[in-house]
């Protein structure tokens, strides 16, 4: 994925990914040699070194903030890490307060294997959020989510599925969801997630969510209207609804990415852009549903949220809004995710019980 060279050494730091997690590895330039650093609990990051056997690193996970440390190249293990920027010391939150993200798999209708991470709630539960994050080439990986961890402490388990187009897994993986663009594929990998934490009995039918923002807001519409038996409530965070509007509305130099997604503009396939487009299928929505914008959004504009909204009124579907005056494309800014975390769950805890 990367490669870095510290300024005071002579090494090559090559980063790659296995399952979304960091796999680093050091090359020294003396004599070529790699030395593949043992896998941990979370990711580590080296910077550089400070002795021949000391370096300094970056290391995260989702219960670990990230954290400058210090370790011993020839013995890395968690426990002996040397913390530097001391970030325990800065919060009131304790390790045991965070839930830990478990790898979770299964497989897609086509047999291809998906992961993800899998938060569990500490009281008994069987209420479920599925966490679809943007994108899509982005990837959820083991490290600190003040949302996730939020929803967690309010009885839910959480599911952050990496379906095919994620980041993480390999460029084949990334190339998987070009094969049949936006709105697909990637889509009954996130479905198939559902079913595996109902089989084996992590939640329970009647009794899931699904948001996220970006491309996780489009895939969050797409459940509530394409999947209306699987999932019980939405919210979708700037979110694409009608991907024509959001072809005319959006930022000019994103409208290529749309048309590698979707094998063209909208006059040249209009037909998949109808399709694909979750607008055309809200009469099909039975679950709850809650709207969230930023108003300054230049990616996802909020005309996706305008038309839509008409949809919904004229359907007599009923639903929640929530909108941002001084944000853009994501809710950012600690005082909004203060209430947008809470109206999150609070909106879900009514919906699904």
């Amino acid at each position: 994925e990367r490669i870095q060279s510290p300024i005071n050494g002579h090494h090559l730091i090559v980063l790659e990914y296995q399952k979304a997690r960091v796999q680093p590895s050091i090359i020294d330039l003396t004599d070529m040699e790699e030395n593949s650093l043992p896998k941990i609990n979370g990711s580590l990051i080296p910077i550089g070194p400070v002795t021949i056997e000391e370096w300094v690193g970056l290391y995260y996970s989702s219960t670990q903030p990230h954290e400058i440390i210090k370790f011993d190249i020839n013995n890395v293990e968690e426990e002996k890490f040397q913390p530097l920027t001391h970030v325990w010391k800065r919060t009131t939150i304790k390790r045991k307060d965070l839930a830990i993200a478990e790898d979770f798999e299964w497989t897609a209708k086509d047999g291809l294997k998906i992961h993800g991470w899998l938060y569990r709630s500490k009281a008994a539960s069987k209420k479920a959020i599925i966490y679809a994050h943007g994108g899509p080439t982005f990837h959820a990986e083991d490290a600190l989510d003040p949302q996730i961890q939020y929803f967690v402490s309010r009885g839910f388990n959480v599911l952050a599925p990496n379906y095919r187009g994620s980041t993480g897994y390999s460029v084949e993986f990334e190339d998987l969801i070009r094969v049949n663009g936006w709105g697909s594929d990637e889509q009954e990998d996130i479905w198939t997630g559902v079913k595996a934490l109902t089989e084996r009995g992590i939640a329970e039918k009647g009794k899931i969510g699904v948001t996220g923002t970006s491309y996780g807001g489009y895939s969050s519409w797409y459940a509530i209207t394409k999947a209306p038996d699987l999932f019980t409530a939405a919210v979708p965070i700037c979110g694409m609804t009608d991907l024509v509007v959001d072809y005319e509305t959006t930022r000019p130099d994103l409208r290529p990415y749309s048309e590698e997604m979707l094998g063209g503009s909208p006059k040249e396939v209009p037909q998949r852009y109808y399709e694909r487009s979750p607008i055309n299928y809200i009469q099909q929505i039975k679950g709850k549903l809650m709207i969230v914008q930023g108003a300054r959004d230049p990616n996802v504009s909020p005309k996706n949220m305008e038309v839509v909204r008409k949809k919904l009124d004229e359907n007599e579907i009923k639903y929640d809004l929530l909108v941002f005056e001084d944000e853009g494309h994501g809710i950012f800014k600690t005082k909004n995710q203060k209430i947008l975390f809470r109206k999150i769950a609070d909106f879900f805890t009514k919906a699904i019980e």
